[in-house]
This record gives C-alpha cells, sequence and structure tokens, in this order.
C-alpha cells in the first residue's frame, strides 16, 4: 500500500511540475505533503507545535499563489525543510529541523536502507548475491533475443515491417525521471529521519550556564577581568552617548538634504550600526561567558552592560528616524524597507543579549532564539505583496516618485501602474514603458495552465 501511496503522489509531483512554472502548483504540493505527513505519522496531530508548523507551510504556500514572489517561494522552501525536520523531532531547536529536514529529503532512503540491512545482518547471516548468476540468467536471454530478431528480419520482410512499426516515442525520458524524482522525493518525506547524536546533543543542550566551582578559580583574576569589562564598557557608554547627542542635533538638518545625502546618512549609519553591535556583543559575550555570572561583585559590569544595550537601541531609533525621513520625502523601495527589517533584528538581537546577561543563558540560547525569531519575520514578510505595497505608497505618499523604479519591479504591481497612467498625465516615454508591462502580463496571465495560475489570473476576463 505504501509503494502505491508513494507512486501517485510521484505521479501527480509529475502532473504539477513537469515543464511548469511555480503557482498553483506548489500550494497543491504543499497540501499533499502535509497529507502524507499526517497519514504516515498520525501522531503529529498530538503535538502543537508541528501543527503550528504544518499551518505555516499552508500559509506560504497560499501567499505563493497570491503573489508568487521570489520572498514568498524562499519561505515556502525554508518552512518545507522546517516541518519535515519538525515530524522527525519536534523538541529540536528550528536550525537542527532544518538540517534534519534537508537530510531526509535527500538521504532518507539511503539511510532507511542502511539501517534495515542493518537489523538483517544482526538477526541473521546474510547471504551473498551471486551477481555473475543474474547476468547469466538476464543478460544471455536478451543477447539471443536480439540476434534472433536481427536475423527474423532479413528473413521475412513482413515481419521486418512489424518491427519497423513499434514505435517507442511516446516514452518521454524527461516525464519519466521527473516522476522517478517525485517518487524518491515522496519515499523520503513520508519517512522522516534524524541526524545522530546531532539532534540528541541539541535536546540535552539547555539555555543556561552552568556554574563551575568558584573556590577552585581565582577570585583575583575574576576581579581583574572584571574591571577590565568595567572600564571597556564605561568608555563605550561615553563615546556612545556623545555619538547620540551629535546625532540628535544632526537630526534637524536631514530633512534639508537631498536624496543621495540622505541616503548616504542613513546607509553610513547602517553599517557604524553593524560594526559597532557586533563588536560590542563579542565583547559581551566574552565577558559573561562563564563564571564572571556568578561573581558577587558583577553588579557594577552587569548595569553597565544594560546602559550600553539601551544606548545602541536608541542609536537603532535615531536611524529608523532617518530612514522613515528618508521614504516619506523619496518614497519606499526594497533597501529602505531592509534597513527597517535590519533595524528590527538588530534590536531583537540586542534585547536577547540583554535576556542572555541579566538571566545568566549561554551562547546557545541567543543562536536559537535568533534564528527562530528570524524564521518567523521571514514568514511574516512573505505573507505581504511588498512590489504592490510599494507601489500605492510611492504612488500616493512620496514626494519624488520614481516611476522608472516602479516598472522595474515584478508584475505583481502591473494594475496598478496601468490604473495610474490612466488616472495622471505621465510622459509618453515612461507610458509606454507601462503599457508594455501591463500587456505582457496579461499575456503570461492567459498563457498560463492550471498548474501555474495565481491569483491574477481570476481578474483575468
Amino acid at each position: 500500500m505504501k509503494i502505491l501511496e508513494t507512486l501517485i503522489c510521484a505521479l501527480l509531483f509529475s502532473l504539477l511540475f513537469y515543464q511548469q512554472n511555480i503557482g498553483l502548483n506548489l500550494l497543491l504540493f504543499t497540501l499533499l505533503t502535509n497529507i502524507i505527513l499526517i497519514i504516515n505519522n498520525k501522531e503529529i496531530i498530538q503535538n502543537r507545535n508541528t501543527n503550528f508548523k504544518l499551518f505555516t507551510y499552508i500559509l506560504t504556500g497560499i501567499t505563493v499563489f497570491l503573489y508568487n514572489s521570489n520572498l514568498s517561494i524562499t519561505a515556502n522552501i525554508i518552512t518545507f525543510f522546517t516541518v519535515i525536520g519538525s515530524v522527525s523531532e519536534h523538541k529540536s531547536s528550528i536550525y537542527i529541523k532544518w538540517i534534519n529536514g534537508i537530510y531526509t529529503s535527500i538521504a532518507a532512503v539511503f539511510t532507511l536502507y542502511y539501517d534495515s540491512l542493518n537489523t538483517e545482518v544482526e538477526n541473521v547471516k546474510k547471504v551473498k548475491i551471486n551477481y555473475l548468476y543474474w547476468l547469466k540468467i538476464i543478460g544471455i536471454p536478451i543477447a539471443f533475443i536480439i540476434i534472433f530478431i536481427s536475423l527474423y528480419r532479413n528473413g521475412n520482410p513482413m515481419f521486418d515491417e512489424l518491427i519497423l512499426k513499434i514505435d517507442f516515442s511516446f516514452i518521454n525520458l524527461k516525464w519519466l525521471l521527473f516522476v522517478v524524482m517525485g517518487y524518491y522525493l515522496f519515499y523520503n518525506i513520508s519517512n522522516p529521519i534524524l541526524i545522530e547524536p546531532l539532534t540528541s546533543l541539541d535536546i540535552d543542550t539547555g539555555n543556561y550556564l552552568n556554574k563551575n566551582n568558584l573556590e577552585n578559580i581565582s577570585q583575583k583574576n575574576l576581579k581583574s577581568e572584571k574591571q577590565l569589562g568595567i572600564v571597556l564598557m564605561s568608555s563605550l557608554n561615553i563615546l556612545t552617548i556623545f555619538f547620540i547627542i551629535t546625532d540628535i542635533f544632526h537630526l534637524s538638518e536631514i530633512h534639508k538634504m537631498i536624496a543621495s545625502e540622505l541616503s548616504k546618512q542613513v546607509h553610513n549609519d547602517v553599517n557604524a550600526l553593524i560594526f559597532s553591535n557586533i563588536l560590542a556583543i563579542i565583547i559581551i559575550l566574552y565577558f559573561f561567558r562563564g563564571n564572571l555570572n556568578f561573581f558577587e561583585k558583577n553588579k557594577g559590569l552587569k548595569n553597565l552592560t544594560f546602559v550600553w544595550i539601551f544606548l545602541n537601541l536608541s542609536v537603532v531609533g535615531i536611524t529608523a528616524i532617518k530612514n522613515v525621513e528618508y521614504i516619506i520625502s523619496f518614497g519606499l523601495t526594497y533597501k529602505r524597507i531592509g534597513v527597517l527589517f535590519f533595524l528590527t533584528a538588530t534590536s531583537i538581537g540586542l534585547i536577547t543579549t540583554f535576556i542572555k546577561v541579566s538571566r545568566i543563558k549561554n551562547l546557545w540560547f541567543l543562536f536559537r532564539k535568533n534564528t527562530q525569531i528570524a524564521f518567523v519575520i521571514l514568514i511574516l514578510s512573505s505573507t505581504l505583496n511588498w512590489d504592490k505595497i510599494i507601489t500605492y505608497y510611492n504612488i500616493n505618499n512620496a514626494d519624488h516618485l520614481d516611476v522608472n523604479y516602479l516598472i522595474n519591479l515584478s508584475n505583481n504591481n502591473a494594475f496598478l501602474l496601468k490604473d495610474y497612467i490612466e488616472k495622471n498625465e505621465i510622459n509618453s516615454y515612461k507610458k509606454t514603458k507601462i503599457n508594455k508591462k501591463y500587456t505582457s502580463y496579461m499575456r503570461d496571465l492567459k498563457n498560463n495552465s492550471w498548474q501555474e495560475m495565481v491569483y491574477d489570473n481570476l481578474n483575468v476576463d
């Protein structure tokens, strides 16, 4: 029954994707994958964590149908591996789920075969296969059949004509290869596996630092390290305060800047944030890597660290204000949206660092939480039609509209641009480019097969 089920899935896989672009087929594949996982792993229904991953996977499939953007497709693929890894072991960290998901999709069939082979070897002595015997049984008859067909064709014109009429052109080798690939994939994902001892090591490793025996550690060394930390963090705090003060005064000037100056200012701030935050977080992780966390007289160093984190959050806020001013004046772009996402990620990194220091967490905590939050941000961001949002905002709010930038975005904004030129005066060159983009997109939509359908197909007559 398992073989028949996998074969049906393989045929559906080839039907959905063979010589087809991405569209409705990826959503249907998402639903089919969820069904197969539930049928073969009924216990996952009882686990809320895995159920949430299954729901998220369906959500990304829906966003692919709605927007068909590179971001939504990427989110769907990553969620696919997350779901497979979650079925194999739901307690593991999300990055271990990714590893297990990828490993399952690629190598499950070989691992399962190897495991079953080892089981057989342990129970009974495996009989060696006589390859020479099977070569004789299969090879010799085939060779003689080919020889006699050649002889009969020369001796009987009617037999020769019959052989010539045999046409195997209906066999599509590429399609068969696609079916085999689908069978291989579904066989693998219906039997999720995990990598050991990596998975067990991850599950057994907690988020808290372990307290070593302080009596065996030099109090003098801890005190010296604490003093170094206080001097260093105090210096960083003073420097950051001066930077914030000058940056606040500089804020009053940004509305006078031209686009290139404001862009340079925002990007310089972002670059400074990247290097300063990475360097300072490394410093914090160094000082709070071990027993200094449990040192009784470390309160001063901790407070200075918390002040530094707060100051850097302030720098993030000031940079965000500059970027928003940039957006208000010159509109949305992917780079400006990317800056907002980066600032959000930086803030989250600072907050998780604060939690790590205040609650004596380890490095694994930071890695686990930040990768998990990054995954959530990816999923949430993929649910939005960014090209449409950028176009709508810029048309209605930007002081300086860059029409060429909007034209170069994906076809998700084709309807909005078409509506814009019908309601507004625009130079003929740009109007021609928009009409060309709209006409090309309409043609693509009408030529879409049912597998390639997207939401915009519903708006085409």
